[in-house]
């Protein structure tokens, strides 16, 4: 979309929504007939159909981004549970070797972990799905010198990965829905607060102009008539 069809947009909605702020019907730019007013039923009826769409659509984004955000909240609990004692035994660790045998013990990592990241689609939503696999060993060290507390340290915060990744890949998926309820209410308000009722009354408009119109030439062919009868009496006579 062009800036200057973007600037037009906004300009009709403002324009309209000051009409409406005022009381005043806000009338779209077309010329009062008969084939206007049959386009605009038709753009009516699309409208409506589109508005009970999206506000459908609306409706379910809000109802799964609920139930994402409860399993997020559900799943932090759980990890925040479980990463508390993981780094209470890693300061144990910590504390109970010497910081070069630490640091020799943890310089070059035994295995490596890859994260493939998956494109699905949820509700006409792009969200991610994250698959990690490792390759090599756990523990990057020997046991000899190092202590359990280490080890066990290493196994917890092994154990916690699987979960660290679901949070990532849910925190984003309620990011994105959440984005796409913004767009989607835009839409659903625009619809409903904008387009049908700018509809609504030139539909109303054009209709009372043509009533008018056709009154007009009622009146018009009745003159007309009335004339004509009285060049024929002035004819007979």
């Amino acid at each position: 979309m062009s800036r200057r069809t973007a600037a037009g947009i906004r300009g009709q909605a403002e324009k309209s929504g000051r009409a409406r702020m005022t009381g005043q019907p806000m009338i779209l730019n077309v010329s009062p007939n008969r084939m206007e007013l049959l386009g605009l039923r038709r753009r009516l009826a699309m409208a409506r159909r589109g508005h009970k769409l999206l506000k459908d659509k609306l409706d379910a984004l809000i109802r799964k981004f609920i139930s994402v955000v409860r399993q997020v909240q559900e799943l932090r609990r759980g990890v925040e549970a479980r990463l508390a004692p993981a780094y209470a035994q890693a300061r144990r660790a910590f504390g109970s070797m010497p910081s070069e045998a630490l640091d020799a013990a943890l310089a070059v990592p035994a295995s490596v972990l890859e994260v493939r990241i998956e494109e699905v689609n949820l509700m006409s939503v792009r969200t991610a799905k994250l698959r990690a696999e490792r390759r090599g060993d756990l523990f990057p060290y020997g046991f000899e010198g190092t202590a359990a507390d280490l080890d066990a340290a290493v196994l917890r915060f092994d154990d916690l990965l699987p979960d660290l990744i679901r949070l990532a890949e849910l925190e984003k998926t309620v990011e994105r829905l959440a984005d796409e309820i913004e767009k989607t209410r835009r839409r659903v308000n625009a619809l409903e607060h904008v387009l049908i009722p700018d509809l609504e009354d030139t539909i109303r408009f054009i209709t009372l102009k043509l009533d008018e119109m056709a009154r007009s030439t009622v009146s018009a062919l009745m003159r007309i008539k009335e004339l004509l009868k009285a060049d024929a009496g002035r004819a007979g006579v």
